[in-house]
């Protein structure tokens, strides 16, 4: 799993620490061998601020993403793991980067995600979703139009998403 999701060694050894103390503690009782080690690499990739989302984690995975991110917080809350939140700007270069997008489109989608993240706009979105709509904000900007459609497809959200995040971010720059 861990080499189709393109991570360093350094995030496999960390989950395979993660899943080494969840058997130790018996939190894999009732729980899918599987799920468990799942739920420990999305938890290293956290971890090491390697920026993957729990869709990309589940789509190389056999299990669900509801399995996975049930088991994910049950873990992290037992063995006492300190995740901070994600942070939407890490999955800009990468989001960009499949667009074939600019170093300036990419300035601009993290000024736009900084603006609206002062104004308390980030807390409780999805922040593949608030970068998506960042880069589709930045790409208009800029010059390098991009679809919602094609943001939406690299990011692996919704285009209703994008659209959302992407009206509130608009505001929040004042450009409305």
């Amino acid at each position: 799993m861990a080499s189709a999701l393109g991570v360093p060694r350094s995030v496999r050894e960390v989950a395979s620490v993660i899943y080494r103390r969840a058997l130790n503690e018996d939190l894999i009782r009732g729980r899918s061998i599987e799920g468990v080690a799942t739920s420990a690499l999305y938890a290293a990739c956290r971890q090491e601020g390697i920026p993957r989302s729990l869709d990309e984690v589940a789509e190389v995975s056999r299990v669900p993403q509801k399995e996975i991110g049930r088991t994910y917080r049950y873990i992290s809350q037992e063995l006492g793991l300190e995740l901070k939140p994600v942070d939407p700007k890490q999955f800009v270069p990468r989001f960009a980067s499949a667009l074939d997008l600019s170093e300036e489109v990419q300035a601009k989608a993290t000024e736009i995600i900084d603006v609206s993240a002062e104004q308390g706009l980030l807390s409780g979105k999805s922040p593949t979703g608030f970068a998506a709509a960042a880069i589709y904000a930045a790409s208009l900007l800029c010059n390098e139009k991009k679809t919602q459609r094609e943001v939406a497809d690299v990011a692996q959200v919704t285009e209703v998403t994008i659209r959302n995040r992407y009206q509130e971010q608009i505001e929040a720059m004042g450009f409305r």
